[in-house]
């Protein structure tokens, strides 16, 4: 039965459980007064836009695709600070949003925040732990109406929600996404330069421990990605002296977040992981580490 509360809506989607799941819900409760709006900062992995319209068209949901690239290389020019960066996109994207919600008559806009989003984010009387875009990188004024539908939930409940609403294991069971995208996992500046560099990273990170579950050799861990790291350091290219980036390689098993152990990946696999980021990426980088750090004491994301 759907919802008799008038109005249009808007929903920022990336492919994430969190918004798919919130996607979901608004779709079935108001239908096609939603309109679904995936915005590509140019820090999103390797052909984002394209999964997320092929994951959501399954489910009846369409996706318009805008392109902001050269806006949020823009606004980030210069930004070291990753809470800065956090609040720098959490703006941006609610400008857009309204750009967008302009075009469709839309006041609602709804978005995928779940519990850990919010208390990270502190509130006064928890500690900020980091400012999540959707959170505490909101801008103190907005045009659009919030309606967050999973606030409360944590990532497992979430899962839950999602496998209940029948929308695909691959959909439900996806690994989470920042949603500031690669720009947190660049730490410093977050060039595009930079950013093409950490595409390719991540999509060897992704490819080689998705294979190597698939045959068993692993569990397939909760999350799992790279980080550039700003220092280069001394290698050897050839016969010649090289001055590369370092990528480090993160990888927790997790519950719903809050806590995380990392995953003690084989070696091999690391050894794969390591030689191809070195090889395909032997222009800019020449070291590969591998971080063994629980939550706490450090954060799953390293900014």
């Amino acid at each position: 039965m759907r919802s008799k509360i008038s109005g249009k809506a808007i929903i920022a989607t990336s492919g994430g459980v969190d918004s798919t799941v919130a996607a979901v819900l608004a779709h079935r409760a108001i239908g096609d007064r939603l309109h679904c709006v995936y915005i590509d900062t140019g820090y999103m992995r390797k052909g984002e836009g394209e999964g997320i319209r092929e994951m959501l068209g399954k489910i009846g949901i369409a996706v318009d695709v805008v392109d902001a690239r050269e806006k949020f290389y823009s606004a980030l020019r210069g930004i070291a600070s990753p809470e800065e960066k956090r609040k720098a996109i959490g703006e941006l994207f609610i400008r857009s949003f309204e750009e967008e919600a302009r075009k469709s008559g839309a006041e609602f806009l709804v978005q995928g925040t779940i519990a850990p989003d919010w208390i990270e984010s502190g509130d006064g009387i928890r500690d900020n732990i980091k400012s999540h875009h959707n959170v505490g990188g909101l801008p103190k004024e907005y045009r659009l109406k919030i309606v967050e539908p999973l606030r409360d939930l944590y990532k497992d409940e979430v899962r839950a929600v999602g496998k209940a609403l029948g929308i695909g294991e691959k959909a439900y069971s996806r690994q989470p996404f920042p949603g500031p995208g690669l720009a947190i996992r660049i730490i410093g500046e977050a060039t595009p330069e930079k950013a093409a560099v950490l595409q390719q990273a991540t999509s060897i990170v992704e490819e080689e421990i998705e294979s190597s579950a698939s045959k068993g050799e692993c569990k397939l861990p909760w999350q799992y990605f790279a980080v550039l790291l700003p220092t280069r350091t001394v290698g050897v290219l050839g016969d010649k002296r090289a001055y590369g980036y370092t990528i480090g390689v993160r990888a927790v098993e997790s519950i719903d977040g809050m806590t995380a152990s990392y995953s003690e990946l084989p070696h091999s696999l690391l050894a794969r992981i390591s030689n191809r980021i070195t090889r395909e990426l032997k222009d800019n980088v020449n070291r590969v580490v591998y971080d063994i750090t629980s939550k706490p004491p450090a954060t799953i994301e390293w900014e």
